[in-house]
């Protein structure tokens, strides 16, 4: 999604100098949030999550390098190598190699996957139109919270796996993350929290799921959902910064010439005070577009990349969307709606100011209340605002 992002913005800016795109998969630039939900469940096929038509790549004029992996980085040349041993030298390099599944331990065992590509996706789903038994999820994130839901909705026996009490208490906080485990338990999962994987059993293929505390679940396909990891090994001892990430300065430079942008790059937001690196699909495009362009700036015209983070989770009937930065120790403020009724909005405040704005069905208030956090809105103040409406 940022390489793409960034390859039509150099066009639609008026670059008509070369533009050289390498992938490590084979396929065509695709939408990868569909791959946890439309494409998963079968509502659609390959050809739906297309970037781009034809023409529109054809229009892009680039050399596409796909299937090829970049195997290092001389930042003084600005040369990239590949893993069949070609280079690529340029004036400017913009990094988007994005991010990895972590994975754990399989025995060897067929029917254990992680869902990050494409080929991921086809691959479970063949699986879940099989028709499996028994499906466990390890993880309670996003990602393995929409697997659970999408193949809840296939009518399959579904156990979620989690390490932590209450899901995505790190992010959301105890009191939203019980909603989201609620509404799972409302559509029939087995939740499994506070518990950890020992490792999997089978007979060359996963039977069942052994835990921490000394339980087993059975599982005819597993899931793997436990987070990402930035791809940057392949740049070390490039001489870029790397922790957690790319690190860039507040316009998305890593160096001279060269940018990094989505799961990889990690910068100084100004807006928050923070060092961040996100994860989610509408900063790739946004920070894509903008480190690009920070390639044909000058030092003197760089402007700094001040988002506010936002993204979205479908699951089951709810549409759940998180704007800005919330923490599990953010001060948190229901403005309409109610918990027990999974349709809401809440404001997130930390140190005085508006921070944060999720909703359950709520995507006016959380469109209105990222504006009001790009604005530097206070919490006293944003509160006001809701009660008022």
């Amino acid at each position: 999604m940022a390489g793409t992002r960034a390859a039509e913005t150099l066009r639609r800016e008026g670059f008509d100098g070369a533009i050289t795109i390498i992938g490590d998969e084979p396929h065509q630039p695709y939408d990868r949030p569909p791959l946890s939900k439309q494409l998963l469940a079968g509502e659609w096929e390959q050809d739906r999550i297309a970037l781009s038509d034809d023409e529109s790549l054809q229009d892009l004029d680039a050399d596409w390098r796909l299937g090829r992996r970049a195997a290092g980085l001389d930042v003084a040349s600005r040369t990239v190598t590949l893993d069949d041993g070609s280079a690529v030298t340029a004036d400017g390099i913009l990094i988007a190699t994005g991010a990895r599944c972590h994975e754990l331990p399989t025995n060897g065992l067929d029917g254990i996957y992680t869902l990050r590509g494409l080929d991921d996706c086809l691959a479970i789903r063949a699986e879940l139109e099989a028709s499996p038994q028994r499906v466990a999820v390890v993880g309670a994130g996003f990602i393995g919270a929409e697997v659970a839901a999408t193949a809840r909705e296939r009518g399959l026996e579904v156990t979620v796996i989690e390490a932590l009490p209450v899901p995505l208490g790190r992010v959301l906080g105890t009191e939203i993350g019980t909603v989201c485990a609620d509404v799972h338990r409302d559509h029939g999962v087995d939740l499994r929290l506070g518990v950890g994987v020992d490792g999997f059993d089978g007979h060359g293929r996963v039977e069942r799921v052994n835990l921490s505390d000394g339980t087993s679940v059975d599982a005819d396909v597993v899931v793997v959902g436990i987070g990402v990891a930035p791809n940057t090994e392949w740049l070390e001892g490039s001489g870029l910064e790397l922790d957690n990430g790319v690190v860039c300065d507040e316009t998305c430079l890593a160096a001279p010439g060269i940018a990094a942008a989505g799961d990889v790059a990690r910068w100084p937001n100004r807006l928050f005070g923070e060092t961040m690196r996100v994860e989610h699909w509408d900063n790739a495009i946004a920070q894509g577009q903008h480190a690009v362009l920070r390639l044909l700036a000058s030092d003197e015209e760089a402007q700094p990349y001040t988002p506010v983070p936002w993204f979205w989770s479908d699951q089951y009937d709810r549409k759940i969307q998180l704007a800005g930065r919330a923490r599990p120790d953010d001060e948190v403020r229901i403005i309409t709606g109610s918990t027990e009724e999974r349709r809401f909005a809440a404001l997130y405040g930390r140190a005085g100011r508006l921070v944060g704005v999720l909703g359950f069905n709520r995507p006016r208030h959380v469109m209105k209340y990222r504006n009001l956090i790009e604005q530097g809105t206070s919490f006293e103040d944003a509160v006001k605002i809701a009660e008022q409406e």
